[in-house]
């Protein structure tokens, strides 16, 4: 088992520069796991991606009324965040009071805001408008405030499977500084800094339809968030508008999303113009050298 997990960590190694990686995962009569790098009878192929995808449709949307030839249009944001927004309008035909530049502005949390007020110039006749509306998580007017982070889980010791720049999942702007640390299903994950609850998803079983599976982000204080996901499913015990505290429990750990085996993908992001990036940060302590838990028993 011990040479197995070896091998399984070594591919980690020895394929980071390859981008987002195919490799082979096969189960055999006795319910054991391998990862290799060729294909072998009724293995399955197997990429090693964690993407953060989180959809706000429902909780950050317009809202237009329409009342004798007069649009108002209204943003709401429901969630316990603030987020930055620009809305412009296109096409426009029979339509008086458009500002002629994108409406870009932060609105705070659990908020509704009137940003336009469209008049037809022929009341007889029907306006005619496309808006196109943007937006992202969090205020970019911040400024960072220097924070080590304890680890966020009890047990242990556990190992760091894919770092900062990791080549198979942790290229683009949201991820780039996330780390993973192998853990078997059911650590305690705990809160690694305060703050309030944004949005949480519990509901997700195996791959499920959100490649970051269960999640928990919450909002700091200085306008930062810590993520933690592809946790268990049913496990998360915070809701969203929920106030936390340093090791305030948050779920378990899981396999859930496009998850690459047991782990915890931590990650801090930021708001820098319309738009999340993750940012570097370190933990408190060294992560532990060696994992305590058996490859396999996913």
């Amino acid at each position: 088992m011990f040479a197995r997990l070896l091998f399984f960590c070594g591919l980690f190694v020895a394929c980071a520069s390859a981008g987002a990686v195919t490799i082979y995962k096969s189960t055999d009569a006795n319910g054991v796991v391998s990862y290799s790098d060729r294909p072998t009878k009724g293995s399955t192929v197997f990429t090693f991606r964690d993407r953060m995808v989180e959809h706000l449709e429902r909780q950050v949307y317009l809202v237009i009324t329409k009342k004798q030839g007069v649009d108002s249009v209204y943003v709401r944001n429901d969630l316990y965040a603030p987020v930055e927004i620009e809305l412009s309008f296109a096409g426009l035909a029979n339509v008086s009071g458009a500002p002629s530049r994108p409406i870009r502005r932060v609105m705070p949390a659990r908020s509704s805001i009137r940003l336009a007020l469209l008049t037809a110039t022929q009341p007889e006749r029907p306006l005619v408008y496309t808006p196109k509306f943007e937006y992202s998580l969090g205020d970019p007017s911040g400024a960072a405030i220097a924070y080590r982070y304890p680890f966020p889980w009890r047990g242990g010791p556990f190992r760091l499977t894919q770092g900062a720049n990791g080549q198979y999942s942790h290229f683009g702007p949201k991820n780039r500084y996330a780390l993973d640390i192998a853990m078997p299903e059911g650590t305690p994950i705990i809160a690694a800094r305060g703050g309030v609850v944004v949005k949480t998803e519990n509901a997700q079983t195996g791959r499920g339809n959100d490649p970051s599976g269960n999640f928990v982000r919450i909002l700091h204080d200085d306008g930062t968030m810590g993520v933690y996901l592809h946790l268990k499913q049913g496990s998360v015990c915070v809701r969203e508008g929920q106030r936390v505290v340093v090791g305030t429990a948050l779920a378990l750990s899981g396999n859930t999303g496009n998850s690459s085996g047991p782990h915890l993908h931590f990650v801090v992001q930021r708001n820098t113009g319309l738009g999340l990036v993750s940012i570097p940060y370190q933990f408190n302590r060294p992560v532990g050298v060696l994992p305590n838990f058996a490859l396999g028993k996913q």
